[in-house]
């Protein structure tokens, strides 16, 4: 019998329900005292002084380069080997995304190549945490410190994922972006937060997330009513909404027992999969995953018609990710071309992701081993 079990489906329950339903009857639907809760509680479970929500991880890290000054003549370098938002708001501030390459076993951003590519126009480093295992920030904040550069981290991936010293990833870089996008460890629906210690930068991030405005509505209202607010910078739209953040405290309270069911997914995909010639997710001593992520490599079987044929049994997969300087746009405007990553490129070519989220039985998990073993290693 075919199963139908998608690549990914967030952990919704009657407390996200609910939450939002009382914002809903509250009268007070876009951001707020729900929100102010949010961060809040965020910043405390990071272990962060402070935390800036926004409406997308994208708009966290726009506003990230923003706040450090980044705009036209600067180089930011980043991998290759991530989402296009993670360049696109490079691009967006003026400057110039200079990728580099990963390290073949994390798929991580390679420090090495990073100090490679360092120039005078070199402002701020952003580094990926991917599939949700943090990377090596030890030898990035050397660099970055060698160097007087800024470093971004972009943590899409990885809410409640810990560096090799305990602490929780949002609590080294300068700034730490996080999405809770729909398939993401934690969810809003849509969303994002920017976890920091400067105090004068958050303000900024406040001002900046929404129109550059003095008091957003929420202090108006708690402030006798007062109407007015000045005009500090010409700012964005990037505020999240307290339907959204209501969502947001559910989910973090719900965290890491998710983190955790993930894992032991891991590892029984580990467990099961180890007699193919296949290579398996590599997660390096000392540091705690997210497990956002369960890419395999395949070694010798074509790795779109792996998609396919998983496709045909009802199982969903996807890739992560095709590297930036294959795209169309990265090629024409910053004159990026096929070899010049050559290691991103080989990852590429033969990675796909299994389904890795909390909903997963072990009989969902059994008919995945199954599909993949009959297509790999049939009878």
């Amino acid at each position: 019998m075919v199963m139908n079990i998608p690549f990914a489906r967030p952990y919704i329950t009657q407390e996200e329900i609910r939450a939002v339903t009382e914002v809903l009857k509250s009268g007070w639907l876009s951001m707020g005292e729900k929100t102010v809760m949010f961060e809040r509680a965020f910043a405390e479970y990071i272990g962060s002084k402070y935390a800036v929500a926004t409406n997308s991880c994208t708009s966290a890290l726009f506003l990230s380069l923003k706040v450090l000054g980044i705009g036209r003549g600067d180089e930011v370098i980043l991998p290759t080997f991530t989402f296009t938002a993670t360049a696109n708001t490079v691009v967006h501030c003026g400057a110039k995304p200079v990728f580099v390459d990963i390290d073949e076993k994390t798929y991580n951003i390679d420090p090495d190549s990073v100090e490679e590519r360092i120039t005078d126009n070199t402002k701020a480093i952003i580094v990926v945490h991917y599939a949700g295992q943090p990377a090596d920030m030890r030898k990035i904040m050397k660099i970055a410190k060698t160097y007087g550069l800024k470093v971004i981290e972009d943590a899409a991936h990885a809410a409640g994922a810990k560096y090799e010293n305990g602490k929780k990833v949002g609590a080294l870089g300068n700034l730490t972006c996080f999405s809770f996008y729909a398939t993401k460890p934690m969810t809003t629906g849509e969303g994002g937060m920017i976890t920091l210690d400067d105090g004068y930068l958050a303000d900024k991030l406040r001002i900046l997330r929404l129109h550059g405005i003095s008091k957003d509505a929420w202090k108006r209202y708690l402030e006798n009513n007062s109407w007015y607010y000045e005009v500090i910078e010409a700012g964005y739209k990037c505020n999240p909404t307290d339907l959204a953040s209501a969502i947001g405290l559910e989910q973090l309270r719900k965290l890491d027992w998710m983190n955790t069911r993930r894992k032991k997914i891991a590892e029984y995909y580990n467990e099961h999969l180890n007699d193919l010639d296949i290579i398996l997710p590599y997660v390096r001593p000392k540091i705690e995953s997210a497990y956002h992520l369960y890419p395999i490599r395949l070694v010798k079987y074509n790795r779109d018609k792996f998609i396919n044929e998983m496709a045909k049994r009802g199982v969903g997969t996807s890739v992560h990710f095709m590297p930036l300087h294959l795209t169309r746009f990265y090629r024409k405007m910053f004159k990026y071309k096929k070899g010049d990553f050559p290691v991103a490129e080989r990852v590429f070519r033969s990675i796909v992701s299994l389904p890795i989220y909390p909903q997963l039985t072990e009989r969902h998990l059994e008919y995945v081993v199954r599909c993949v073993k009959e297509i790999l290693k049939p009878r």
